[in-house]
């Protein structure tokens, strides 16, 4: 295996939609993102972590499982050095598995998403450190390749060699340096894949949250609740700010319908990374798998709450302001479960 991306098979032939966000796969159509189901809400693999516009799962599974040999390294333009398969597909690690000890909790339809790379690709492996391989035995019995402790998976939307499409989707998912470590700027910060999180990265939204993680007060949180006096119970962002939902927007199957100039008055709410989701949860009491992230048609991720995109109001000028609240008979705030206040 050369040390460059390296011409060959295509990770599965025809286009499938699969998640993106917990809420489904999305489909661009005229500016809005409609999502058709593809597994329940609330899955449990990182909140829907699994993607969008990917190749067929079931093929992309059965390149990975014919892939025997090969771990090598590329030079990516942005990412720098990662890890490939012997075809120069890249290679992800996943949040919610472990490294001490190597376990996978990425399975079934997840594996169709992200198909695991088989241990037997150590066997050609052209690595600076090849006693970071391993494998780990999966919940089916197979055997999976480990970096440092970490399975290793493949995506099945790369439908080229280096390709790395997976970086950052749904902030679980990363390509992987070659000391196991997780690779790209995005990797290592609390921002989501795309800046901003909005079609215009501009207006009041949330901050992205950066705290340690090790305060749960409200103030260190991106997501959380204050008491209205008239609406009660709402969710804010990280600076306070109202949240609010979109009456013209569809949960499921999902459609998006604030695009373009809409997202100047009204910016998407940012994304969370998966501790921020965590913490938030915590705070909020709610089911951690009613926070994700979707894809907007613009490519960029939006905060969602059960399904439903959140946004700012550009309007709103201090913390805890909800001026949004009915506007157009369309706009409303939002309730920790995700219901309209009203």
């Amino acid at each position: 295996m050369k040390k460059a991306t390296r011409a060959g098979a295509a990770v599965g032939a025809a286009a499938v939609v699969l998640l993106a966000g917990a809420c489904g796969s999305s489909q661009q159509s005229a500016g809005t993102t409609t999502v058709q189901p593809a597994a329940a809400a609330g899955d449990a693999y990182g909140g829907g972590a699994y993607g969008d516009a990917a190749g067929s799962p079931s093929q992309a599974a059965q390149a990975a499982s014919d892939s025997s040999a090969g771990v090598g390294t590329t030079d990516d333009a942005k990412l720098g050095e990662i890890l490939v398969d012997d075809q120069g597909r890249t290679m992800y690690r996943f949040d919610k598995d472990t490294a001490k000890p190597a376990k996978s909790n990425c399975n079934d339809a997840c594996a169709q998403a992200w198909p695991p790379v088989p241990a037997s690709a150590k066997d050609a492996a052209q690595v600076p450190d090849p006693s970071l391989l391993g494998e780990v035995t999966r919940d089916d019995g197979s055997k999976q390749l480990t970096v440092a402790g970490w399975p290793m998976y493949l995506y099945a939307a790369d439908s080229a060699p280096g390709q790395t499409n997976g970086q950052g989707v749904n902030q679980v998912w990363w390509a992987v340096q070659p000391n196991g470590k997780k690779a790209g700027q995005a990797a290592a910060a609390p921002e989501a894949p795309a800046a901003g999180g909005s079609g215009s990265g501009s207006g009041s939204g949330s901050s992205s949250g950066e705290d340690s993680g090790s305060s749960t007060g409200r103030e260190s949180l991106a997501l959380s609740s204050v008491d209205d006096p008239q609406l009660g119970k709402i969710l804010v962002d990280g600076k306070g700010m109202v949240l609010y939902r979109f009456t013209k927007d569809v949960a499921w199957p999902m459609k998006i319908s604030c695009v373009g100039q809409c997202t100047e008055v009204w910016p998407p709410a940012k994304p969370l990374n998966l501790q921020q989701q965590e913490q938030a949860a915590k705070a909020l009491g709610v089911d951690k798998k009613l926070i994700t992230n979707i894809k907007r048609p613009d490519g960029t991720y939006q905060l969602a709450i059960n399904c439903w995109p959140l946004y700012n109001y550009s309007k709103d000028t201090k913390p805890g302001q909800a001026s949004g609240q009915g506007v157009g008979g369309t706009w409303f705030a939002v309730t920790p479960g995700g219901k309209l206040a009203k």
